[in-house]
């Protein structure tokens, strides 16, 4: 029996690979926005703030990131249990205010393990859903590579 637990995170140069996947699906788009990949504590390993980008985004992006790091779920699927009535009322409160319960972050995991996430902020919600969505396929992609 082991006394100690394991934990595997995204390096860098995926993370900088992840970037630049979300960079060229907002330059599609034509969205300025910001884009933060983090660790599987939640911890910040990349970001980009595009030209333009709206600067309350920045906390956003990196929020929603770490929000779907430690929580294993996408920022949006915590929003309806966050409302008044729901099983996570206030969680959007808590650890100082970081968690992020709108669309925008997505975790990203390999062998059923949380090993990073993303967090995109700076368009609509819908727009933001959309590039964590491509950023975590081109994450499923470069990992199946």
């Amino acid at each position: 029996m082991s006394l100690f637990t394991t934990s595997s995170s995204i390096n860098a140069d995926l993370a900088r690979k992840l970037i630049a996947a979300g960079e060229a699906k907002l330059h599609e788009m034509g969205i300025a926005s910001n884009i933060a990949i983090v660790d599987a504590q939640g911890f910040l390993i990349a970001y980009l703030r595009m030209d333009g980008a709206p600067l309350p985004s920045i906390e956003h992006a990196i929020n929603k990131g770490y929000t779907s790091a430690l929580f294993s779920a996408s920022s949006a699927s915590l929003g309806k249990d966050a409302q008044p009535g729901g099983s996570l009322y206030g969680l959007n409160i808590t650890l100082h205010q970081r968690v992020i319960v709108f669309a925008g972050g997505e975790p990203l995991t390999h062998d059923e393990q949380v090993v990073g996430a993303v967090g995109v902020s700076g368009g609509t919600a819908e727009q933001d859903q959309q590039v964590a969505d491509h950023v975590v396929k081109a994450f499923k992609s470069l990992c199946a590579a």
